[in-house]
């Protein structure tokens, strides 16, 4: 008899409220994860309590206050329509949400895959690059929720896709239309960023990540874990598709937190010194996020985009994320259809197999 596979979906997650309580709820769990803040436990939980849980809550509220929608978080109501329309898509296909953090917790969404008959798990986080702090850690609490089980389900994972063709083809025709419409003097790349030393540890070798200025430019056995090398990767494969030229883009990092180095450039540094350079008009494009949420929506939405004119720019766009589109649900289906067989998969179209 044939396992049953189904499908996990996991994003990062989001604080259930804009309100400082529940926003230090959502931080203490996801800033106390070991993989994120990777330093001494006592260093860990000094810096959490003492410095960032006192005051960073009651800001974070204010700035998830600004993108709420009437019916939740922008990131939450993004996957959950994802996953409706990826259930419709592979009909069959037990498909859940769970999120890294938060609700709905990977427990519960791995309760509901049991219930279904599901043994056999097709996890797919949904961060196109791989870093220890995304991918790595909801690997990590995955495999410690099944192991936990006396019946343990046999896992599989979809891999990082941060240069997997349906991935890039997805995000150009969602992009397409609305840099065509804004007609924008040079496009943005803006990434996630991550600590340094997160890189030069993903580097096996110990002599590649971050040795060289041409570190990145081209995925090598030394750097293929590295989450800035599948950055800019992502980026030239975007670029590419865009039909943009080679003065035409460039790459930054946004979100950077605490005093240590991150990886550079950092994207607030690079937008005014866009200005110096004539540019007048900058469009930006998150392609760490497959959903919009309030790195893209508030950080470079609105805290950017006024920034940006403040400093003498006409203006700045952020190019919408793929959230539930349906060229994501066709491109999700192909890439999960390539990861494990799903028995919804034998009646897809050609296009989406």
């Amino acid at each position: 008899m044939d396992a049953a596979t189904g499908v996990l979906l996991v994003n990062l997650g989001t604080p259930e409220a804009p309100r400082a309580p529940e926003v230090r709820r959502y931080l203490r769990e996801f800033l106390g994860d070991p993989r994120v803040i990777d330093v001494h436990p006592v260093g860990r939980w000094l810096l959490l309590n003492l410095f960032i849980l006192p005051t960073r809550p009651r800001r974070s509220a204010e700035a998830y206050a600004k993108i709420w929608t009437p019916e939740g978080s922008p990131l939450l109501v993004h996957s959950e329509r994802l996953t409706e329309r990826l259930r419709a898509r592979l009909p069959g296909v037990p498909i859940e949400l769970g999120m890294r953090y938060g609700r709905p917790s990977l427990s519960s969404a791995l309760q509901r895959l049991r219930a279904q008959g599901c043994d056999r798990v097709l996890v797919a986080p949904l961060y196109p690059q791989y870093a220890s702090s995304s991918t790595g850690s909801t690997l990590e609490r995955v495999y410690a929720e099944v192991a936990a089980r006396w019946n343990v389900p046999s896992v599989v994972t979809l891999p990082a896709f941060y240069d997997a063709a349906p991935f890039l083809d997805a995000f150009a025709a969602v992009a397409r239309p609305h840099l065509e419409g804004f007609v924008a003097d040079h496009v943005l790349f803006s990434f996630h960023g991550l600590p340094e030393r997160q890189v030069r540890r993903s580097d096996e070798t110990g002599r590649h990540c971050l040795a060289s200025e041409g570190c990145c430019d081209a995925i090598v056995d030394a750097n293929r874990n590295c989450y800035r090398a599948q950055c800019y990767a992502t980026a030239r494969g975007l670029a590419t598709r865009l039909g943009l030229s080679a003065d035409g883009w460039s790459v930054a990092f946004q979100s950077r937190l605490g005093r240590t180095p991150w990886i550079a450039p950092y994207t607030d540094v690079v937008l005014p010194e866009l200005l110096t350079r004539g540019v007048r008009r900058v469009a930006v494009m998150c392609p760490a996020f497959v959903a919009d949420c309030l790195e893209t929506l508030e950080e470079i939405g609105l805290r950017a985009r006024a920034d940006f004119k403040a400093a003498g720019g006409d203006d700045l766009l952020l190019v919408p994320s793929l959230n539930a589109e349906p060229v994501w649900v066709d491109a999700l289906a192909r890439l999960l259809a390539a990861a494990a067989p799903l028995p919804a998969t034998r009646q897809l179209p050609n296009a989406v197999q």
